[in-house]
């Protein structure tokens, strides 16, 4: 029989625990505060987002239940309803931003090497945001429309291991093209983004800073073509150009050459054009990036489904965006956990397991190999053999 630790500990032992004390440090989030840590609050909001609670009071009640292995959890301090709430509400969400940044380091570092379908040295990222709807009358600080509230997930997503290497959240009414302005664009790198991230005086800052972009053109490009490439158009490819921008300000904003992939997808009946800042990877490569970009969509349908950011345990700006960034934290922490164990199962299976073990005392190898062993009890025992 495994005699080790919790699966919840196990997990837990995978944070870097002085990384989060420094970010604790940076914004004093122990000021003053004698029994219940910032540490014992992360675990807390962590086991809710492990194990899928429906609100505080049923967060603090499956604690409870749980008394006297807390403190092997590494929850200190006393859980109860009200310090956690408290806790949500006063505490900065930076701190809690900052150390989703310390993992998503981690996990970048981890899965730098991760096979890709096609074989590229360079990065590839997904651009897009998605919007979450909250009441207006209850989360007043939340604008978006007149008569309904929502604030904006902006996710950068690096295709290698599906890690977030920038996240911002905002209000509603925040534009998508101007989360463009906070990026520090990565030489050599490709950014896929949909049409409306179209602004070509940021897409020459990109051209700029030799960052590659693939992109939707819009119905009303206007262009003047330079030359033609030939292509198959037994792929799916119309043409492959070279132009240059005519619209007064469009020319303004992006004086140079840019390339025109038109590209029929079958499957959909859909006709698609591609722009792009590349001359030298293949039309067909240039459709089959872009097509990458679901991935992010994807990420944000996983993370609505399976961790809890559409219904929240406060109201108050604080305690959102505090949880977010902690189920932020918990995805991360899940594809950590998942790559340096090695192990060949999807992140949904993998969460699937954790949270219904959580309290478990078994190894996590042993878990989800399905490999049953026993530890060797190292104590000689006195006891005689009663038949030889």
């Amino acid at each position: 029989m495994y005699q080790g630790k919790m699966i919840f500990s196990q997990l837990i032992s995978f944070l870097p625990k002085y990384e989060f004390n420094k970010c604790v440090s940076r914004y004093r989030g122990n000021y003053k505060i004698q029994t219940f840590s910032c540490w014992d609050q992360f675990l807390c909001m962590f086991f809710a987002q492990l194990t899928y609670r429906e609100s505080l009071r049923d967060i603090v009640t499956c604690l409870c239940t749980m008394q006297n292995k807390l403190y092997h959890m590494g929850i200190q301090g006393k859980v109860s309803r009200s310090t956690l709430a408290d806790a949500n509400e006063h505490r900065a969400w930076q701190i809690y931003a900052d150390f989703a940044q310390v993992l998503i380091h981690v996990a970048r570092k981890l899965y730098r090497d991760e096979q890709f379908s096609i074989e590229l040295d360079e990065t590839i990222y997904a651009l897009d945001s998605s919007t979450i709807d909250l009441c207006l009358s209850v989360f007043p600080w939340a604008k978006f429309r007149q008569t309904k509230g929502a604030i904006k997930l902006h996710v950068l997503l690096d295709l290698k291991g599906n890690i977030p290497a920038f996240i911002k959240i905002t209000d509603g009414k925040i534009h998508d093209v101007n989360i463009l302005d906070e990026l520090m664009p990565a030489p050599g790198s490709f950014y896929l983004m949909d049409r409306g991230y179209l602004d070509f005086a940021r897409r020459y800052y990109l051209n700029l800073h030799q960052a590659f972009f693939i992109i939707r053109a819009k119905s009303n490009f206007q262009f003047n073509r330079i030359y033609s490439q030939p292509v198959d158009k037994s792929t799916g490819l119309k043409c492959d150009q070279t132009v240059r921008l005519t619209g007064f300000y469009p020319s303004q904003h992006y004086p140079d050459k840019i390339r025109r992939v038109r590209f029929f997808d079958e499957q959909n009946k859909h006709d698609l054009i591609f722009l792009t800042n590349n001359f030298t990877i293949p039309a067909l490569t240039v459709a089959e990036f872009y097509k990458w970009r679901w991935h992010v969509e994807l990420f944000f349908k996983w993370i609505k489904q399976h961790l809890r950011i559409k219904a929240f345990y406060g109201i108050s700006e604080n305690a959102v965006k505090t949880q977010i960034w902690i189920a932020i934290s918990t995805y991360v922490l899940i594809a950590i956990v998942k790559k340096r164990l090695n192990l060949d199962l999807s992140l949904y299976t993998f969460l699937q397991i954790l949270s219904i073990t959580a309290f478990e005392k078994v190894d996590i190898l042993q878990l989800v190999t399905n490999t049953h062993y026993k530890t060797q009890d190292d104590q000689f025992s006195n006891q005689l053999i009663l038949f030889d």
